[in-house]
């Protein structure tokens, strides 16, 4: 069995793991960090320490009414993607341990097609 890194669990919900391979588990939320556990295998699991933690990103769509992906930046190891059962705690609970100032709502598929519009725009000027 694998030891966490939290003393105390605050909110643990079901989740997915987008890395490699989709990995149904769940994601708890502590006063260490945040850990993903995998359903199959035991030692398939995420621990992020909040001292790690950069930004946390959240796909926003419906104007809030649903969040289907929540991205947690470290530091050093890059950008981990999950999908939970109840994003919106899963984001409160967060926000206890992570200030609002490092918690930004993802660009929509728009967004991202109007900034590369741009972009190329601006380098066909610059020629």
């Amino acid at each position: 069995m694998v030891q966490s890194i939290n003393h105390r669990a605050d909110f643990v919900t079901k989740a997915t793991s987008f890395q490699g391979f989709d990995e149904y588990g769940q994601i708890m939320v502590g006063d260490q960090g945040l850990e993903f556990y995998s359903d199959r295998n035991v030692n398939k699991y995420v621990r992020i320490p909040w001292s790690e933690v950069d930004v946390v990103l959240a796909s926003v769509l419906f104007k809030g009414k649903w969040i289907p992906r929540i991205g947690i930046r470290t530091k050093k190891d890059g950008t981990f993607m999950f999908a939970a059962r109840e994003p919106k705690k899963l984001l409160h609970h967060i926000n206890q341990y992570i200030p609002a100032e490092r918690m930004y709502r993802s660009w929509t598929f728009f967004e991202v097609v109007k900034k590369n519009f741009q972009r190329r725009k601006e380098k066909r000027k610059n020629k």
